[in-house]
């Protein structure tokens, strides 16, 4: 069984009021987009669970890959046969687009099926809230209007459909945690829901991010991309979530966009 795990991208971030449980309260459109990764599963006749890392390299323990803690998650409640993943990374890690969120999410559908153990759709978004905050995205993979800490998913009515993208991904970086280290939060004056449903031209001045300028005083590649995107044409540019990633959208194909020690991926949505 082989599935695509996809990024999204945020269209808007406000960080609106620090909680008690040590989370932030956010809003933000999530918006997939068909970069991927590939996930492989199957059944073995041993009771256990293989994970194969292929692509780029993954640092750190295995044992913290949201695709084993996934495993772990239904394990503790399911009789679940012997499995062997294989994943095939090809999404930047530290980028903001949610990458590692994706291939958990995805293993928890994987598993459900390959392993027929019926669970709901209402369960299964919580089994992904507690590998992250944006994993239950992933399970409906539609645009979504983001409140609390990100599990607040509401459909909305945002089509970029005909938009091309690129989306590039600098040589460096950003953790979440540090990122919402720079943040002091702040309620806005107009939410990313009104200013979402304006034309698309006219969210160049109003839609915005909260990390984004904290992140380019620390690192001011980020701001070079985005200004790289406007000069290329880009209607709209932003960095993705806590970063480093930076995208654009663009009405027609953009000239050829090559840095050196970039990851870039480009499309139509």
């Amino acid at each position: 069984m082989v599935a695509f795990p996809p990024v999204k991208i945020n269209l808007g971030l406000n960080i609106i009021a620090k909680r008690g449980d040590n989370f932030h309260d956010i809003e933000s459109v999530f918006y997939p987009v068909g970069w991927t990764d590939v996930i492989e599963v199957i059944t073995t006749e041993n009771q256990e669970f293989n994970l194969k890392m292929t692509g780029l390299p993954i640092t750190g323990d295995p044992s913290k890959n949201l695709i084993f803690k996934g495993y772990q998650l239904l394990k503790n409640d399911y009789e679940i046969p012997g499995l062997s993943f294989h994943l095939h990374k090809i999404l930047p890690m530290g980028a903001g687009l949610g990458g590692g969120s994706s291939d958990g999410a995805y293993a928890l559908k994987l598993i459900n099926e390959i392993a027929k153990l019926g669970i709901s759709a209402e369960k299964l978004h919580d089994y992904a809230l507690q590998l992250g905050s944006d994993c239950p995205f992933f399970l409906m993979e539609k645009p979504a209007f983001v409140k609390g800490r990100g599990e607040i998913l509401e459909p909305i009515s945002v089509d970029l459909a005909g938009w091309y993208i690129l989306i590039v991904m600098p040589h460096i970086s950003i953790s979440t945690a540090e990122a919402y280290s720079w943040i002091t939060p702040l309620q806005p004056q107009k939410s990313i829901r009104e200013i979402i449903s304006l034309p698309l031209e006219q969210w160049k001045d109003q839609l915005k991010n909260d990390f984004e300028i904290h992140a380019i005083q620390r690192h001011p590649i980020i701001g070079e991309i985005k200004s790289n995107m406007y000069e290329l044409g880009a209607t709209y540019s932003s960095m993705s979530g806590s970063g480093a990633s930076v995208y654009g959208l663009f009405k027609q194909k953009p000239p050829l966009f090559q840095p050196e020690e970039m990851q870039i991926w480009e499309g139509r949505l």
